[in-house]
């Protein structure tokens, strides 16, 4: 089950559309399978609140990823994702606003799945995989528009 749920914050149907079944489609290509994944959308104090009083964590965040269980096969988890840093992200990085909310949302997966960013090498792999999962959302949107 895939829940999207949105906080203090205005709820994003366009961007959303599909991408259930893109999060479990990627899932799938690493060979695990959909548990239960809740995904809050929320605004920056919303989740620099959370960051501090959950976490200690005294700064902004883009994604907080809280792990249900620990299985390796089977991915459960809560993600609160800050609105206004996506935005600001996509601006920085010179992405569309729908891509870097679709990075973020998949990076919080690839966490699960076992991928890291602490280090440049593992940054550099949790991009690449960023990248593979954004391309399997992409290709899904092609597929439909050519059915249409």
């Amino acid at each position: 089950m895939i829940s999207l749920q949105f906080i203090d914050t205005e709820t994003l149907t366009e961007e959303m559309s599909g991408v259930k079944e893109w999060i479990r489609d990627f899932v799938r290509s690493y060979d695990k399978e959909v548990g239960e994944l809740y995904y809050s959308f929320c605004s920056d104090e919303y989740l620099y609140k959370m960051n501090v009083d959950l976490l200690g964590h005294d700064f902004y965040t883009d994604i907080i990823t809280f792990p249900l269980n620990e299985c390796e096969t089977i991915l459960s988890a809560e993600f609160h994702i800050s609105i206004d840093r996506i935005k600001d992200n996509a601006v920085t990085f010179n992405r569309s606003f729908k891509d870097e909310l679709h990075r973020v949302m998949a990076h919080g997966v690839l966490h699960l799945i076992g991928f890291d960013d602490l280090c440049e090498e593992d940054e550099m792999e949790m991009r690449k995989q960023e990248d593979r999962c954004l391309s399997m959302r992409l290709q899904d949107n092609m597929t439909t528009r050519q059915q249409e």
